[in-house]
């Protein structure tokens, strides 16, 4: 072997240990950092305390207070779709591969299962003795005529709208006049049926103009009673029916989720409901609201609400072209809810809802 040879080839030798030393040290490195990190159970740390306050707030949604800006009607009225952080979280979990976060989510799920698993389902069944749609139609509903028809088409007994306008009056009349032999209308709310009514009265429910009052458009009048209660002969007996549109509510920086009208318009409400020497009783109408609002419980303390009893998932009913929240309500006392659901659009921001009912 010649002498450059020998160097060549000590070179080569004191390089394949300066490697191998390398590799060996960064393996080293590399232990120490797996070593150092944190195990699977201390990872994600905020992502598993963000997991369990989402489980309170639905847990303990009714001990949010209202004094500030009506926060725990706002949180009551928009309580399913919390349910949507649920995978949001399982997500960042996951990516984190943070376990202790993913055990944390089971307190959210379980939360949201329990307020609404019971709406996942089909509850419905075919047979009713009586079917009743209720529509807020809308004061500046661009065609009163086509909602009408559509209405009747749906084959209701009763028939119930809110938010008519003076000027449309005579529209609905005109057009239900041939499904519908007996009808009335108070103010702004109206009752069309296939049987007799009688004692039909207007009820007081308070409404009054606040600092927020609802606004329509200008060249609509509205009147302003929007209550009215009436006796329907049916096969089975009298049967009290409530028709009601509550007051409006609105988001508003300086009040907050303001309800005051509605509120007002509810407890009175309840009160004339629980007057009511009927046993059997519906109501319908567009009440601004969902039945976990807590604005509702003198209402909800008496009556039972379809969509949960019989109906199949949500039945959003607001806004029309992309519902967010049922604050259209048909509620029951003394018969049976058979089924519920909701209508095709109409011309209204409001979705039409339907529930059949038997004794």
């Amino acid at each position: 072997m010649t002498q450059v040879e020998t160097a060549e080839t000590g070179q080569g030798d004191a390089g394949r240990r300066e490697t191998g030393s390398g590799t060996w040290r960064a393996r080293i490195r590399r232990a120490i950092r797996i070593g150092s990190r944190p195990g699977p159970w201390k990872r994600g740390p905020v992502l598993a305390a963000l997991a369990l306050l989402l489980g309170l707030l639905m847990l303990l949604h009714a001990k949010i207070p209202n004094r500030i800006g009506n926060l725990g009607s706002l949180v009551e009225t928009l309580l399913p779709w919390f349910g949507l952080f649920v995978p949001v979280l399982l997500a960042g979990a996951l990516w984190r591969r943070s376990a202790s976060a993913v055990v944390a989510l089971l307190l959210p799920v379980t939360v949201w299962l329990n307020l609404f698993g019971g709406l996942l389902g089909d509850k419905s069944h075919s047979d009713s003795d009586l079917t009743v749609v209720s529509h807020n139609v809308g004061a500046d509903n661009p065609d009163p005529a086509g909602t009408a028809r559509d209405l009747a088409a749906s084959g209701a007994d009763l028939l119930a709208l809110e938010e008519i306008a003076p000027q449309d009056q005579g529209t609905y009349e005109k057009e239900l006049k041939k499904a519908y032999p007996y009808h009335t209308v108070q103010g702004t709310v109206g009752l069309w049926s296939k049987l007799p009514l009688s004692d039909t009265q207007p009820v007081d429910i308070k409404m009054d103009a606040g600092p927020l009052a609802d606004t329509k458009p200008p060249d609509v009048k509205m009147a302003y009673n929007r209550a009215l209660r009436t006796t329907v002969a049916t096969y089975h007996g009298p049967l009290a029916v409530y028709v009601a549109h509550l007051g409006s509510v609105r988001v508003n920086p300086r009040a907050g989720f303001w309800t005051d009208s509605r509120d007002r318009n509810a407890q009175a409400l309840g009160k004339a409901i629980a007057a009511e020497q009927n046993k059997r009783v519906v109501l319908l109408g567009d009440l601004n609201g969902t039945m976990d609002d807590r604005a509702f419980a003198d209402i909800t303390s008496q009556l039972q609400s379809a969509q949960d009893a019989a109906g199949d998932g949500f039945g959003f009913t607001w806004p029309a072209k992309f519902p967010v929240a049922r604050i259209d309500q048909i509620l029951v006392r003394g018969v049976e809810p058979e089924s519920s659901w909701v209508l095709p659009a109409t011309g209204s921001d409001h979705l039409p809802v339907a529930a059949g009912i038997s004794w």
